[in-house]
């Protein structure tokens, strides 16, 4: 790919790597940066028939990525830009080869592109191999975003990687991914358990809760679940002074239970439902 201004004076290396902080220098440098990374970008949208380049110079500068510029200035009087890689490390919940969520960070090839006419011709291989060397990071141990069927069949070629994971995502990562101990931070996403019967919190409690429902006659007995109801707490005794049939204050482990307000409701209930007439006067 050409441009009308010198990419030499932009890029002094065979390989540059641009990210956020790349060319503080001069205002019209940085419009030509601009210029030429978003020109990639279209140029690899269009080759990956996307409808939307995925590579620019605001992603670049708004995201912690970088991009690995490949020039060829074997001819110094016109030199060409032959193609980008763009990398960066990327949160992802992924899937192993048994079926287990994992959540892991690794670095993700999240761009790759050669001009089409400069293809299999080697600079491809020299691009991604500078890569891994910058990263010092082993291909096995990355993620890819989206591969082409060409990238696929580069790693394959290259880096003998063919044994995929499927993943519910864009990404693919190979089997051996998830082996290697040394890869990006890897580790199980724990499975929500599901939700039990809740149960009395000791076993004085379980044991009372059990004595009162043996206790009470029908229709008065406690519901089944172990949370008491309210209607617990209104007595259902003869007794005007509101205990139970086999309680009574001298026998009581515990003393006189206090008195609350639903228990007055209920006692003052009782006592006016005895105290009218069989014909329903007062």
């Amino acid at each position: 790919m050409e441009f009308s201004f010198d990419v030499n004076q932009l890029f002094t290396d065979r390989v540059s790597v641009i990210e956020q902080r790349f060319g503080s220098g001069r205002s019209d440098h940085q419009d030509q940066i601009a210029e030429v990374v978003n020109e990639l970008g279209k140029a690899s949208a269009k080759a990956q028939k996307l409808t939307a380049p995925i590579t620019s110079m605001s992603k670049l500068q708004s995201q912690k990525h970088q991009l690995f510029l490949l020039k060829d200035d074997e001819d110094r009087r016109r030199p060409v830009i032959l193609g980008f890689l763009k990398v960066g490390y990327k949160k992802l919940f992924l899937l192993d080869r048994h079926g287990v969520h994992v959540e892991a960070e690794p670095l993700c090839v999240l761009d790759f592109y050669i001009a089409e006419s400069l293809q299999r011709s080697g600079y491809g291989l020299e691009l991604f191999e500078f890569m891994l060397q910058h990263k010092h990071m082993d291909p096995v141990l990355m993620a890819y975003d989206r591969p082409s069927p060409k990238l696929l069949s580069f790693l394959s070629k290259h880096f003998s990687l063919t044994q995929t994971v499927p993943q519910v995502n864009n990404f693919v990562v190979f089997e051996d991914f998830f082996l290697n101990k040394s890869a990006a931070p890897v580790r199980k996403v724990p499975t929500k358990k599901a939700d039990g019967e809740i149960k009395p919190y000791s076993s004085m409690e379980r044991e009372e809760f059990h004595q009162e429902r043996r206790s009470l006659p029908w229709p008065f007995e406690l519901p089944r679940s172990p949370h008491r109801s309210i209607s617990s707490k209104c007595p259902h005794s003869d007794s005007s002074r509101g205990l139970s049939p086999q309680e009574s204050p001298s026998s009581s482990p515990r003393g006189p239970r206090s008195q609350s307000p639903l228990m007055d409701t209920c006692r003052v209930r009782r006592t006016s439902s005895l105290n009218r007439s069989p014909l329903g006067f007062p």
